[in-house]
Order: C-alpha cells, then sequence, then structure tokens
C-alpha cells in the first residue's frame, strides 16, 4: 500500500486519501470528524486507518461485540476509555503507542492534533451504540 492511501496530502480530491485499490477493503468512508479507508472487510477481522481532524472527536460509544486495537502512527489524540470500575480515564496516545477497547466498555477518540491510527478488530463493522454525539448522530450505527 502507498503512502498515499493512507494520507491526505497524497492523494483523492477534497483532500482525502485515493483508494487502496486491489484488496478486499470498502474504500473511503468520510465522516464528520475526518474519514476512515476500510481497507480490509473479512469474516474474520476489520482493518480500517482512521483520520481525526484537529479537534474533532468521535462519538461517546460502546460495542457489543466488537472487540478492537488502536495503534497511532501520526499525530496525537485523547482516547477516552472506561476503566474497570466504569470511570472514564483519558489517555494521551502519539505515534507507535497502542490501546485495546474490549467490547462493552464506553470509549472516544479526540483530536488533540491531525492524527491518524490504525484499527484492526472483529468483523462487526455495524456494531457500533452511540451514546453522545456533537455532530447529531445517535443511537445504534447502520453504517
Amino acid at each position: 500500500m502507498s503512502d498515499s492511501s493512507l494520507s491526505p496530502s497524497g492523494g483523492g480530491q477534497d483532500n482525502f486519501p485515493s483508494p487502496s485499490g486491489g484488496g478486499q477493503g470498502g474504500g473511503i468512508v468520510k465522516k464528520p470528524w475526518g474519514w476512515e479507508n476500510r481497507f480490509a472487510i473479512t469474516d474474520k477481522y476489520l482493518g480500517k486507518v482512521i483520520h481525526i481532524n484537529t479537534g474533532e472527536m468521535l462519538s461517546l460509544q460502546y460495542h457489543r461485540q466488537k472487540d478492537e486495537t488502536l495503534l497511532v502512527t501520526k499525530g496525537a489524540m485523547d482516547l477516552q476509555l472506561e476503566d474497570d470500575s466504569g470511570q472514564m480515564e483519558t489517555h494521551r496516545l502519539t505515534p507507535g503507542m497502542s490501546r485495546r477497547v474490549i467490547p462493552g466498555r464506553k470509549h472516544r477518540m479526540i483530536g488533540v492534533e491531525e492524527c491518524e491510527f490504525f484499527e484492526v478488530s472483529t468483523p462487526e463493522i455495524d456494531d457500533v451504540v452511540r451514546l453522545e454525539d456533537k455532530y447529531g448522530r445517535q443511537g445504534t450505527s447502520t453504517a
């Protein structure tokens, strides 16, 4: 995969990456907080590159089944993650840092600066229960 498929500066219109072509992914999905490149969608796992614009955030959410691990490759983000006692903790993640999010744990990612990270997970792509959303999206996701 070329760098142009991972970075907005490398290709695509509107500062979005060019689809990687080949592979078994779902391509680029624009989001109000940035974009995601679904580069691998299989019956056994899901792989994404996620880009969050500075100051933007994903929903406060949890997954019923989806088990995911994040690896930051660019920039910095705050991961708000529920701990074992149900309290929310904030973890500053920078390139090379990773964190696992197990099913049922509330979490939210916030772009402290423009950031990108890999998300690898079990294949439940639509398993998102939104609790709060800056952009007015609510409820259980269907995409």
